[in-house]
């Protein structure tokens, strides 16, 4: 196979990446398996994304794990993948913690269950001084709500005479959002042959460059990855204005 690492340009890495891990259920179908199957075996593509995201020098990777959707999805299937949330980061945290990978958590944190918040809690805690990569999980996590609350909060601010409802500026919002010590995306990856962004990062998606790929989760490696952001590298980031103000910049 073509070495794809070598035409990336390490100047135009996206410092953000993000990835909705979608299709474990029809992967593992697809075997004649149950859909947990899938769920199993594509914490090994985790594992080797966040691996190749600190060889690239990604500085922040979300990982779209768990949504407020999914707790609609049949018990059995919910209590297989809290129990292994929790089994994954017992495994891992050494090893993040060794690769200099800092754990955040974003989404509605109290809804899941104790020991799940327990792990989480110890993850962040152990990895809380590293300064490599930054893996932030979305758990339980609805865009809507977070914009939701993010209004209420400033709701109350301007109840509360803190500020004046004309004074609210965009930076005021984003400091609300469960986002507010990351950087938004410039780089959001959808697995599985969706095109579509489900409720993930609403608001800090607005200019990220989108990349959907058929591949299933469990089957997204290395190479998968290096294909994104080659095409990401292709793409004319001009944030509204025109291609000859952007050629000019980069003269």
């Amino acid at each position: 196979m073509t070495d794809l690492k070598s035409k990336i340009d390490p100047s135009r890495i996206p410092s953000h990446i993000a990835i909705i891990m979608d299709g474990n259920g029809r992967w593992a179908k697809e075997r004649g398996q149950e859909r947990v199957y899938g769920h199993y075996e594509g914490v090994v593509s985790v594992r080797e994304i966040v691996n190749t995201c600190g060889e690239l020098g990604v500085k922040y990777l979300t990982l779209y794990a768990f949504s407020t959707e999914n707790w609609n999805r049949p018990k059995a299937e919910v209590d297989a993948l809290m129990e292994l949330l929790v089994n994954t980061i017992r495994k891992e945290v050494d090893d993040l913690k060794k690769n200099n990978v800092k754990l955040h958590v974003i989404g509605d944190f109290a809804s899941l269950p104790e020991v799940c918040q327990k792990e989480m809690n110890e993850g962040m805690e152990i990895t809380g001084e590293n300064t490599g990569l930054n893996l932030v999980l979305a758990l339980s996590y609805s865009s809507r709500l977070e914009i939701l609350n993010a209004s209420k909060a400033l709701a109350s601010k301007v109840a509360k005479g803190e500020l004046l409802a004309e004074n609210i500026t965009e930076e005021d919002f984003k400091s609300c959002l469960d986002t507010c010590n990351f950087p938004d995306p410039e780089l959001m990856i959808r697995t599985s042959g969706e095109s579509r962004i489900s409720n993930f990062l609403l608001y800090q998606l607005a200019y990220a460059e989108l990349y959907f790929t058929p591949v299933h989760w469990p089957d997204f490696r290395k190479d998968n990855l290096f294909e994104a952001v080659l095409d990401y590298q292709k793409r004319e980031r001009r944030f509204g204005k025109t291609s000859d103000q952007i050629q000019k910049t980069t003269v």
